[in-house]
């Protein structure tokens, strides 16, 4: 019996799939039918979090509530009130299981069930990403509580690049630190792995055999080398933080800035990586915002606004002809992510300057929006792509709930 028949006998109506994806600003959600192929039902995403000016956006279903002021400051609060509000909208013969983005996986592969173990596991990981697993291990310990029969599955961002060269991995720093797990992990797994499927699906040849750039530009943003459908290298590292400069974070700096803050300002570890996670990249440079949108429109008129979108493009372009590096050239370039989807000068500016490795943008096929954005001919495709990271996990928990179920039956 297959799973979506064996669910309809069971309970006479459609089931869900909940995948709650939390960033360091905001959580998005989406609910899906637990058939084959998932298909999306409503979605949504509290925005600004622990800000008082807080939004709760939704698509697809009914008009969402104002978000109560106690959730301003307290991720905790923030995270019971979000899963009451989503439970309560999901009838409890219906949802089946609930996917998790969890950003960090450490040396993880593949998803996993949740279970003691593994919260166990997640929580020593804790130091390893302080921005992002508080709130992710929040909202599954909230879930467990409310529903503790429901079935919960953690997908990694980590887990793309689990498999690159050991030369890629290792950090030049003493090698016992390698041993205890300090290295380069890479992230933006789920968004990558999206982008790679989407490849495959429109039948592009690099997608399983070709030198493919990934650029991931959004407030979070990094890029990734992927040959023959594998990830060789990426530009974040052992936290989110590395890499390209992002809307609040700084990406790669100086080591010794510590050492010279704390000499000089007495700056402690919390503050230090305060200063880097949320008070840097573009906001920090700018002085202004962390939205791109925002400083391309201050840009003509405030000099630092300009600054920071031309050390963004610059540092990115810079990211790419890295990744092409490692690739030994490339055939193909994807954009994704809300600046690479979305902002087209953005694009522009950034593949301006990459024109010894043979990639190009045609200005106005660029302008308007379309889906290949290189000149006919080309050395290089450079193709923009919706990433979908709700889609992967709604995926993921598909296939691994239905095969348990079709293995019970």
């Amino acid at each position: 019996m297959t799973a979506s028949a064996a669910g309809a006998a069971t309970t006479g109506r459609a089931e869900a799939i909940l995948t709650l994806n939390a960033g360091s600003s905001s959580i998005r959600f989406a609910v899906y039918e637990a058939a084959y192929p998932v298909r999306r039902s409503w979605s949504g995403k509290l925005d600004q979090l622990g800000r008082t000016d807080a939004k709760l956006l939704v698509q697809g279903a009914a008009a969402a509530p104002p978000v109560p002021a106690c959730c301003a400051g307290d991720l905790s609060a923030t995270a019971r009130w979000l899963v009451d509000w989503l439970l309560d909208r999901l009838p409890v013969d219906a949802l089946r299981a609930v996917g998790h983005r969890v950003v960090h996986g450490f040396t993880a592969s593949e998803p996993q069930w949740v279970d003691e173990a593994l919260l166990q596991q997640l929580h020593a990981l804790e130091p390893y990403d302080p921005e992002h697993l508080p709130l992710e291990l929040q909202l599954i310990q909230v879930v467990r509580e409310r529903r503790p029969e429901l079935a919960q599955l953690a997908c990694f961002d980590t887990a793309f690049h689990h498999d690159m060269p050991l030369v890629a991995q290792m950090l030049p720093i003493p090698r016992r630190y390698h041993a205890r797990g300090v290295r380069r992990y890479g992230f933006h797994g789920l968004s990558f792995q999206h982008l790679m499927e989407a490849l495959r699906h429109i039948g592009d040849p690099a997608a399983s055999e070709g030198r493919v750039v990934l650029a991931h530009l959004g407030n979070g943003a990094s890029v990734a080398a992927v040959r023959d459908g594998r990830s060789i290298d990426t530009s974040m590292a052992l936290t989110p933080a590395a890499g390209l400069v992002m809307g609040s974070r700084s990406g790669d700096l100086d080591p010794g800035l510590f050492g010279f803050l704390a000499r000089t300002e007495q700056m402690t570890v919390e503050q230090f990586a305060n200063l880097i996670n949320r008070e840097s990249g573009m906001l920090g440079i700018s002085e202004l915002s962390a939205d791109m949108r925002e400083l391309l429109q201050l840009a003509p008129r405030d000099e630092r606004a300009a600054q920071a979108v031309e050390v963004f493009c610059y540092q990115a372009r810079k990211w790419i002809a890295a990744m092409a590096a490692a690739l030994g050239g490339i055939d193909l370039l994807v954009f994704s992510g809300g600046i690479g989807e979305n902002v087209p000068v953005v694009r522009e500016r950034i593949c301006d300057g990459l024109g010894f490795l043979g990639v190009g943008v045609d200005h106005a096929r660029n302008q308007a929006g379309e889906p290949i954005i290189s000149p006919d001919p080309a050395d290089v495709r450079v193709r923009v792509i919706a990433t979908d990271e709700e889609l992967m996990i709604a995926q993921q928990v598909y296939a691994r709930w239905a095969a348990a179920l079709d293995f019970r039956h």
